[in-house]
C-alpha cells in the first residue's frame, strides 16, 4: 500500500511540474520568452553589457541602420519616422526623444542607441543598456558593420557592404566613362530661403558620390565644406560652388530662387545636369536610403 501511495505521489508531482513549465514558457500573449543571455559589446565609450538578442530597441540615432538588419525597434527619432522610405514599416513604432526619458522608460526598452551629442545620456543609461555613437567617427559602411556587431549580425552586414560597394563603384566607373574622369558634382540643399553645400560625409548621397564613386568635388566646396561637413551659402555665391552636375536636396514645394537668373545661368542647370532628391528621403546613410539614392544617381548621371 505504501508503495502504491509513493508511486501516486511521484506521478502527481510530474503532472504539476509539467503544467508549471507550460505556464512559465508563455509570455506576451503566447510569444516565446526572450533569452536572458547577455554579451559585452565594445562601444566607443567602453564595454557595455547588452542583451544577446535585444527585443525592444529604442534608437535615438542609427534607427535606419538597425531597421535594415531587422532589429526589434519600439522607438525611433522623429527624422527616422518622417522618412517616406520607412513610413509603412515603422507605422507602429513610437517617436522618442532624449529630452523625454519618461517616454522612453514607458516603452520598456532592453537596449538604447544614442548619439554622443545628445542630452540626458546619464538618464538613458539608468533605463537600459545604452550604446553611444559619434556621427562621422566611422565611415558610412563601417557604421553599418558596427551595427551588425551590435545585433550579432556582422556577417550579414558585411555581405551587404561588399555587394553595395561593388555596385556603386561600377556605376561610378560608368559615370566617369561617359562624362570624363574629372567630372565634378556638388550637393546643395535648400529650404527655399537658405542654401548649404555638403562635403563627403553628410548623407544626401555624399558618401556614395565622393567616397565610393570617387567623383570630383569642386575646389570651393573642398575649401569650405570638407572640414565641417557642410557650409551655408548666400544665393549669389552658389555658382562658385557648382560642379558639372548638381544634386539638389529640398523639401519640395515652390522655390522661387531656382527660377532666378543666377540659378539659371549655372552651367549644370543650363545643361540639364541637376538631379533632385527629397531631403526627408536622403538624410541618412543606411542601406535602404543608399540603395534608393544609388538608383536615382545611376539614372540621373547616365540617362
Amino acid at each position: 500500500m505504501k508503495k502504491l501511495l509513493f508511486l501516486f505521489g511521484c506521478l502527481l508531482c510530474l503532472v504539476i511540474t509539467g503544467c508549471s513549465n507550460q505556464s512559465d514558457g508563455k509570455q506576451n500573449d503566447g510569444k516565446e520568452e526572450a533569452s536572458n543571455e547577455t554579451v559585452t559589446y565594445e562601444s566607443e565609450t567602453g564595454p557595455v553589457e547588452i542583451p544577446a538578442e535585444p527585443q525592444r530597441i529604442v534608437a535615438l540615432s542609427n534607427g535606419p541602420n538597425i531597421f535594415a538588419l531587422d532589429g526589434n525597434l519600439v522607438g525611433v527619432d522623429e527624422w527616422t519616422k518622417a522618412s517616406p522610405l520607412f513610413e509603412e514599416e515603422m507605422a507602429n513604432i513610437e517617436i522618442v526623444s532624449e529630452n523625454d526619458p519618461e517616454g522612453i522608460l514607458a516603452l520598456e526598452p532592453d537596449l538604447i542607441i544614442a548619439g554622443s551629442h545628445m542630452e540626458n545620456l546619464d538618464e538613458l543609461e539608468k533605463i537600459a543598456p545604452t550604446v553611444i555613437y559619434t556621427w562621422g567617427k566611422l565611415d558610412y559602411l563601417e557604421q553599418q558593420i558596427e551595427i551588425g556587431k551590435l545585433l550579432n549580425k556582422e556577417e550579414e552586414a558585411q555581405e551587404w557592404v561588399d555587394d553595395f560597394t561593388k555596385r556603386a563603384k561600377a556605376v561610378g566607373d560608368k559615370i566617369k566613362e561617359k562624362h570624363g574622369e574629372d567630372v565634378s558634382v556638388s550637393v546643395f540643399e535648400t529650404d527655399s530661403k537658405n542654401f548649404a553645400v555638403f562635403g563627403d560625409n553628410w548623407a544626401r548621397g555624399t558618401e556614395i558620390l565622393y567616397q565610393t564613386m570617387e567623383l570630383e568635388m569642386p575646389e570651393k566646396v573642398q575649401e569650405d565644406a570638407l572640414a565641417d561637413g557642410y557650409y551655408n551659402l548666400s544665393q549669389e555665391t552658389l555658382p562658385e560652388y557648382a560642379g558639372d552636375f548638381i544634386v539638389l536636396s529640398s523639401m519640395g514645394g515652390e522655390n522661387e530662387f531656382t527660377k532666378s537668373e543666377t540659378w539659371q545661368s549655372i552651367p549644370a542647370v543650363e545643361n540639364n545636369q541637376v538631379i533632385e532628391i527629397d531631403t526627408q528621403e536622403a538624410s541618412y546613410s543606411d542601406p535602404a536610403t543608399l540603395e534608393y539614392l544609388l538608383d536615382i544617381f545611376e539614372e540621373g548621371f547616365l540617362q
